[in-house]
């Protein structure tokens, strides 16, 4: 079984303690050898036994103190992370972190020839006509609806794939070497278990619904190209009519339409 040596784990806490101690005996003999040759066979056992037990008992307790309060502040700073990247509503990324995310992985696609397998696609989901679920049922229960399209969405993505609330009433989901084909078939996916979804904050069920536009990609190109381009789709489906989903392609030439 491997040992777990990370920054918040208590392996390392015992690794290090063990480690420090047997620095510090191995010290502590090395200094006394010297005098080693001047002592009588009992006077030797008992240097040694001292220079053995005097570190153990002295620095076993303060690098114990001391790795495990660096282990308590590696799970802080973990939290403090996550808390600074997290959406606090629908528990997924804010948009910080997601346009984070996304930028480090468009940074590490190469060019890619024309023809070749998509690199990836974003999608950007609109819940429709959000205000009147606002106005209607009020904020706690629009809420409760950010929420429900959240976990939707989740649900219906692979463990590679990333998930953030831009704002408001939007989100966004990248696709890492989603092709059109898949791209489209998830977008559809989630616009059809949104519509789903069971809503009913007062009683009767309300039925939500999400506009989807997305671009797929087949080369390098900045993250605000990429979002622009899936917003220009979101856009086209809202004016289609909302409840709908627009796909495009980034071509070298422009966008090819898909859905």
């Amino acid at each position: 079984m491997k040992l777990d040596l990370s920054a918040e784990s208590w392996g390392r806490v015992i690794a290090y303690t063990v480690l420090g101690t047997a620095v510090c005996i191995a010290a502590t003999l090395y200094v006394d050898h010297f005098n080693f040759p001047t002592l009588s066979q009992p006077e030797l056992v008992r240097t040694i036994l001292i220079d053995i037990g005097l570190p153990i008992v002295l620095a076993v307790p303060l690098l114990l103190f001391f790795t495990s309060k660096l282990r308590e502040l590696a799970i802080a700073h973990r939290r403090l992370t996550v808390y600074a990247a997290t959406d606090s509503l629908t528990q997924i990324m804010n948009r910080a972190a997601f346009s984070t995310l996304v930028e480090a992985f468009l940074a590490d696609v190469q060019e890619r020839r024309e023809g070749s397998a998509a690199a990836g696609a974003l999608l950007i989901i609109d819940a429709d006509e959000f205000k009147r679920v606002n106005d209607t049922y009020g904020h706690d229960s629009g809420d409760q609806a950010l929420v429900a399209i959240a976990s939707t969405i989740k649900s219906l993505l692979r463990a590679p794939d990333i998930v953030g609330r831009l704002g408001g009433e939007e989100f966004g989901v990248f696709l890492p070497g989603a092709n059109t084909d898949r791209a489209s078939l998830v977008a559809e996916r989630i616009r059809h278990r949104v519509a789903e979804t069971h809503f009913a904050p007062k009683g009767p069920q309300h039925t939500l619904s999400v506009s989807v536009g997305g671009a797929v990609f087949e080369r390098r190109l900045p993250f605000a190209d990429l979002f622009r381009h899936a917003d220009q789709q979101l856009y086209a489906a809202k004016q289609g009519g909302r409840n709908r989903v627009a796909i495009a392609a980034i071509r070298h030439g422009g966008l090819s339409l898909v859905a």
